[in-house]
């Protein structure tokens, strides 16, 4: 990350854009040219991504943090700044690729090669945005810090993965077996991509892996959301009603968002496709029935009852310790915490 931020703020200083022209672009956005909805639309599950928003809630359990409301809220707040910091960077970096990318397209000085790699910039066209300060070790610096990124995000899966598999399915393996699945499933479908179509087809997947995560992202917040503002859950680590509204207000924006896409996109289709009628009328019913699907899962997950309560209230778990034959654990008194609810099946074996 910071490799490929050194190199495209290098090449913002040299070419110092206009500082109006990149504040009007950030805050009065606008959508030119075909395919620039799909990749709007992708950007927002290739930045968010939905894994992150378990990974980073399970990254909490990483400090060593004291089972008390007080301590618990602390690391919660803490953890926020910092995962806020990576994002900041992050955000800086995308901001100064497209800055870069539009400085150089929009030049009036462009070679007709220049011209036409900018006409459909891709991974593969896209060292040319760094050619002014890097020369020709520009594509060489390039690959490196995609490289660099593509395992940056590799991690990351395999680190919610694990979360989600020991969390979730309560399933374990062996580090190497864990390895070789996630591996095997990552790089198998862009390796046959690759082969098959070339780098036009491997930057296509792209797009459309970050279109279908961007699908995904509503199934990963909503949960979220309703666990963190569950009494039933989490006690009185309930989250603050602004700190629900603006969540709420932000998920159901992306929902209406993939919502229009989804809809905008079947309705071109069905006005541009070249398919005999007679096969027609099965896929519309069939595309059709999946995004009804998709629908109904999202207003199920939004109205669905919390009827299973995890959160143990602090007297019942002392009284369930003293019917155990186990010293209470009490809170105590110089700092008015209480401690958090205690399950055994969901303690860590060591």
């Amino acid at each position: 990350m910071f490799t490929m931020a050194g190199c495209f703020f290098g090449e913002l200083s040299y070419l110092s854009p206009s500082a109006r022209d990149v504040t009007k672009g950030m805050f009065v956005p606008s959508l030119r040219g075909k395919g620039a909805t799909a990749n709007a639309i992708a950007l927002f599950g290739a930045i968010i991504t939905p894994y992150n928003l378990f990974l980073h809630s399970a990254l909490v359990l990483s400090r060593k943090t004291p089972r008390s409301d007080k301590s618990i809220r602390a690391a919660c707040r803490y953890f926020l700044i910092e995962c806020s910091l990576a994002f900041v960077v992050a955000f800086l970096i995308n901001v100064a690729v497209v800055i870069v990318a539009g400085s150089i397209c929009s030049a009036n000085n462009l070679s007709p090669a220049d011209a036409g790699a900018c006409g459909d910039l891709t991974l593969q066209s896209a060292p040319l945005l760094l050619r002014n300060v890097l020369g020709r070790s520009s594509s060489v610096v390039y690959a490196v810090a995609l490289l660099a990124s593509g395992q940056s995000t590799e991690i990351s899966c395999t680190f919610a993965g694990q979360v989600i598999m020991q969390g979730f399915l309560d399933i374990k393996m062996k580090n190497w077996v864990r390895n070789l699945i996630t591996r095997v499933i990552a790089i198998a479908p862009s390796l046959i991509v690759s082969i098959v179509s070339g780098p036009s087809g491997a930057g296509k997947l792209i797009i459309l892996s970050s279109m279908v995560l961007s699908f995904e992202m509503s199934f990963a917040p909503i949960p979220l959301l309703k666990f963190c503002n569950s009494r039933k859950k989490v006690g009185p680590l309930k989250e603050s009603i602004y700190d629900v509204i603006i969540a709420w207000a932000l998920s159901v924006a992306l929902i209406i968002v993939n919502t229009y896409f989804l809809v905008w996109t079947y309705i071109d289709w069905l006005a541009h496709n070249h398919l005999p009628r007679y096969t027609n009328a099965p896929v519309f019913v069939l595309v059709f029935a999946l995004m009804a699907a998709y629908l109904v899962a999202v207003v199920y997950l939004m109205f669905r009852k919390d009827m299973v309560v995890t959160y143990v209230p602090v007297a019942e778990r002392v009284q369930g310790q003293a019917e155990a034959g186990r010293a209470p654990v009490l809170a105590s008194g110089a700092d008015g915490d209480q401690p958090t609810p205690y399950r055994k099946d969901l303690a860590d074996a060591s």
